[in-house]
């Protein structure tokens, strides 16, 4: 993972405070601009990664880079568990997902609170499934941010990540690098009030370092049984991998 793939190339801040700064400059555009550029298969994307942890029915649950819940949200609503705690590195996505746990009334089973990714204020072996959506490409520290993860998974339990990946097959990869490039920023400064944060992402997908590159990192932190499931031509991808 290129570290030096940073939202504002600030020399004064570090990757991590930077990307905290533009979730919180996004938050009130972020899911409406997530489900309209993306044609609302990013839905769709969450159900499927969250069937993914149907066979270890979690009853305690970790959402990581939780931004505004809805991973979380999905997991209530297909696992069914008795608690989760979601946690993010920016307020302001965080102020969005409160509202919307109180106007579903969850509050009794999904909790959010801020917090570093890479420095998890769990005990170890806590959590029997932790989720992440869209979120690992902009760890500072990718590596670390995977072994804490670990830490704090129960043994035998599973954590599923779901993450844009860049397909590779004529000519979705050269219509899916145009869009990406092109469209994604054009949309970002019609409706965001930051047109960066959408050029970062594209700039922050292709320096992730997905499929086996990835495969290889979760095996090194000790993820077992770990698998690669590409979904929509591999504009994403569900990564799974056991304790």
């Amino acid at each position: 993972m290129n570290e030096n793939i940073t939202p504002y190339q600030s020399q004064t801040s570090t990757k991590k405070e930077q990307v905290a700064d533009m979730f919180n400059n996004i938050s009130g555009t972020y899911d409406f601009l997530n489900h309209f550029m993306s044609l609302g298969i990013d839905m769709l994307w969450r159900k499927k990664a969250i069937r993914a942890l149907q066979s270890v029915r979690p009853r305690i649950m970790l959402d990581v880079a939780t931004g505004t819940g809805d991973f979380a949200f999905e997991a209530i609503k297909i696992l069914q568990p008795e608690q989760i705690i979601g946690v993010d590195i920016s307020e302001g996505m965080l102020d969005v997902a409160r509202k919307k746990i109180r106007k579903r009334n969850l509050q009794h089973i999904f909790s959010v609170e801020l917090g570093d990714s890479e420095g998890l204020h769990f005990k170890d072996d806590y959590f029997d499934a932790i989720t992440v959506a869209f979120g690992v490409r902009n760890y500072e520290n990718l590596e670390k941010g995977l072994a804490d993860m670990h830490r704090v998974l129960k043994p035998g339990g599973k954590m599923v990540i779901l993450e844009f990946s860049k397909p590779r097959a004529f000519p979705i990869k050269q219509g899916y690098n145009f869009y990406f490039k092109y469209i994604t920023p054009l949309l970002g400064k019609l409706f965001s009030k930051d047109q960066r944060a959408y050029e970062y992402l594209p700039e922050s997908v292709a320096a992730f370092p997905d499929g086996e590159d990835f495969i290889r990192l979760m095996d090194r932190v000790g993820f077992k049984e770990t698998r690669d499931i590409r979904l929509t031509f591999g504009i994403s991808a569900i990564y799974t991998g056991i304790k």
